[in-house]
């Protein structure tokens, strides 16, 4: 499958090198506003066509799906086009900035027959099947609470996007993404939240919730921009739970591991290969359902959503996504 990809941003670098290092997917035309831009990216990461312009990487014969590397504003619009012209679609975390947007991604990719992924690759790394899978087989037990923790202290670059609310910038909406991805990975759909959130101006730095779901089973998520870098969750169940503490991406100089700790005291490790980046770009241009997957980022968009309207009412609100 050949990809387009639009934007030229920080995090396009790490992508598309993935892209280009997995069987059946190619990257061939990359796109940007401003020309010399594009010109530099295409040299730099070896890609055959840079264009001036999104709506170029549509139009170029060479394209069969997109990679959206832009900041969340510009997701739906650019996500609808993308659908509209036949082309499958990878588009960056999170998915829209709301959850109404969400559903009419989905509802276009549906429309025009086209595949499409949220770029959460942890989702697809060989750790969090066996994660899913203690679930499952009763090595847990019967889930009971999830606690997440994300955090990365002031992350920013000079114009950096999560710092404009405009354009879609703020914790919640980047890191809670991960938070909450995780919680409903575990639990299922989600049915109440309560929330608070620290503003910078207008800006969500840190924010914390308490998640209610099916089966009475609870998760507290947290994320900002002012706390030490975090990236650990457990799943905790009646008999044993499972704690990672690098579930969103391992870090560089360890293996992908996690522990499980059982009701007696006792702890087993367990460490696991694989790339999570080219498992999820495998997946989208595989012919496997992606049904799941798809449900868990509007599931996500609606619990983030609902936590911003928490923040503001200072009240329990319900959430509606499925």
């Amino acid at each position: 499958m050949r990809f387009g990809v639009l934007g030229t941003g920080r995090i396009t670098r790490r992508l598309v090198a993935d892209l280009q290092s997995t069987p059946g997917a190619t990257v061939t035309v990359i796109g940007s506003r401003d020309s010399a831009r594009a010109n530099w990216s295409g040299a730099e990461y070896g890609i055959p066509h840079a264009v001036t312009g999104y709506e170029n990487v549509l139009l170029h014969p060479d394209v069969d799906a997109v990679y959206i590397a832009l900041p969340p504003s510009l997701h739906t619009p650019w996500c609808l086009e993308a659908a509209a012209a036949g082309k499958h679609l990878l588009c960056e975390k999170p998915l829209a900035t709301t959850a109404a947007e969400a559903l009419t991604i989905d509802s276009a990719c549906r429309k025009h027959n086209v595949r499409w992924l949220d770029a959460t690759a942890w989702l697809h790394h060989e750790r969090t099947a066996a994660m899913r899978g203690w679930l499952t087989d009763g090595t847990l037990g019967n889930l009971r609470h999830v606690s997440v923790a994300i955090s990365f202290f002031e992350p920013f670059q000079n114009g950096d996007h999560r710092l404009d609310p405009a354009l879609g910038g703020g914790c919640l909406l980047d890191l809670g993404w991960y938070a909450v991805g995780c919680a409903i990975a575990a639990a299922g759909p989600p049915r109440m939240v309560f929330a608070t959130t620290l503003l910078r101006g207008e800006v969500a730095i840190r924010s914390s919730g308490v998640v209610w779901f099916d089966n009475d089973v609870t998760a507290t998520v947290h994320c900002g921009y002012d706390v030490a870098t975090r990236k650990w969750c457990e799943w905790a169940g009646d008999q044993a739970s499972v704690v990672c503490d690098d579930f969103s991406r391992p870090w560089n100089d360890r293996p992908p591991r996690v522990w499980i700790h059982n009701r007696a005291g006792e702890v087993v490790s367990h460490s696991f290969q694989g790339s999570q980046e080219r498992n999820l770009i495998a997946k989208l241009i595989s012919a496997e359902p992606l049904e799941s997957f798809q449900l868990q980022a509007l599931r996500t968009q609606a619990v983030l959503e609902a936590m911003n309207r928490s923040s503001q009412s200072g009240t329990v609100e319900s959430i509606t996504c499925d």
